[in-house]
């Protein structure tokens, strides 16, 4: 009988998981990968097993499965007898570690509180991270389960670089910069330290384009500066969130229109970035085949942002050796890394442009004076590996003995 994790993704309706058999935790392997939409409307179950067939596809009237606990409950189940394999670990994904939490942590109780304490540094993620965490603590108090932070990567920077010019006291609360996508870096950092060491020792910037976006800055694979901060608000345009902003447009919104916090705050995370530039829509491939000139303002706005961020962390780094493209929008998309790089010639990045089409590993020219890669990021996969070794082999041993 198989030994198996599961590795969850937590939103506010819907959860992504994974499930895997860790016999032998050198070489996981992957059994089933799925999701649950519409989580407290009509829930929708569906999975495939590794090689694509679909092993679940189930869905439910509204009221069925009220909430997040009933349907982990049914995943749980669900997982367990069609799986023929024994569930030993849950391993999630928490946005926020604050800055206690540094590396993954075995969840109790008192560290869940902790977690559920961050709630207001991310009001918007915190709540969706957590609640599948006490659902299962609930049902299954004695599964262990395995928290890992997407602010960890990022406490190797300095206190130059977290501060903001606030007094003190709310330094003291915790209102500092954080940085986020941590487990999407360290995945990429450990991909660079296996494929590429000498480009890993160097100077790199790390370009993670999705619906959310941000930088990171590397040195030696160590964060040295990120462009998202006390928030996930912060840094680049994203397809929904504004990125970086004058803090006078929030009292302009406040005092001028009369907006609440709350409409502000939907506004930000919810109507702005790329949909609300071009009033179109927040995906990239639908902006990029429109023949609007909003869409292509989106664009543009995007691609001058992250280049303008880029130069900027080259400035921190004190150079740049290489870039790396990856997630979503970084590892499809030939038209916003030219767009990209296209403003970063001055620093010597030189495009190949057949090799970006493409989608090569390596997409800079020969002549280029800066390596541009593009790599695939796997942060399920990071969430595993940390759960397998908090997990233990001495609870692998128990579990393999009974």
């Amino acid at each position: 009988m198989p030994l198996t994790a599961l590795i969850l993704n937590a939103g506010s309706s819907s959860i992504k998981f994974a499930l895997s058999d860790v016999s032998n935790p050198a070489a996981p392997r992957r059994i089933a990968r799925g999701g649950i939409e519409g989580i407290g409307i009509a829930p929708h179950l569906s999975a495939c097993d590794a090689d694509g067939r679909t092993v679940a596809d189930q869905r439910w009237k509204a009221g069925e499965m009220p909430d997040h606990e009933a349907v982990l409950h049914e995943l749980l189940r669900w997982s367990e007898a069609h799986m023929e394999g024994e569930l030993i670990a849950v391993g999630h994904r928490v946005v926020h570690g604050g800055s206690r939490f540094t590396t993954p942590v075995v969840v109790s109780e008192e560290v869940l509180e902790e977690l559920e304490a961050l709630t207001p540094l991310a009001p918007l993620h915190q709540p969706h991270n957590t609640s599948p965490i006490r659902a299962i603590l609930a049902i299954r108090p004695d599964l262990p389960q395995i928290a890992c932070f997407d602010t960890a990567f990022h406490h190797t920077q300095s206190a130059l670089v977290t501060a903001f010019a606030l007094p003190p006291a709310f330094a003291e609360e915790g209102v500092r910069r954080y940085g986020f996508h941590g487990l999407s870096y360290e995945c990429i950092a450990g991909r660079l330290k296996a494929e590429v060491p000498d480009l890993a020792s160097g100077r790199v910037i790390v370009a993670h384009l999705g619906n959310g976006a941000s930088l990171c800055a590397m040195q030696d694979c160590h964060s040295v500066e990120t462009t998202m901060g006390f928030s996930t608000l912060d840094g680049l345009v994203m397809g929904t969130r504004c990125g970086a902003i004058d803090p006078g447009v929030l009292l302009y919104m406040m005092q001028k229109k009369g907006m609440t916090a709350k409409e502000i705050e939907r506004l930000l995370y919810k109507e702005s970035g790329m949909l609300g530039v071009s009033g179109l829509s927040s995906d990239m491939r639908d902006l990029l085949a429109r023949d609007d000139p909003r869409a292509r303002d989106a664009v543009a706005l995007f691609a001058f942002r992250a280049a303008r961020e880029m130069a900027a962390l080259t400035g921190t780094l004190g150079g740049l050796d290489g870039i790396v493209f990856t997630a979503g929008i970084g590892e499809h998309s030939p038209e916003i890394r030219a767009a990209i790089c296209d403003r970063l010639g001055w620093l010597g990045v030189v495009l190949d442009d057949a090799a970006n089409r493409q989608g090569a590993a390596v997409v800079s020219a020969p002549e280029s004076r800066v390596v541009v890669r593009v790599m695939e990021t796997n942060e399920e996969l990071m969430i595993l590996r940390h759960t397998i070794d908090l997990v233990g082999d001495t609870c692998l041993a128990d579990a393999r003995a009974v």
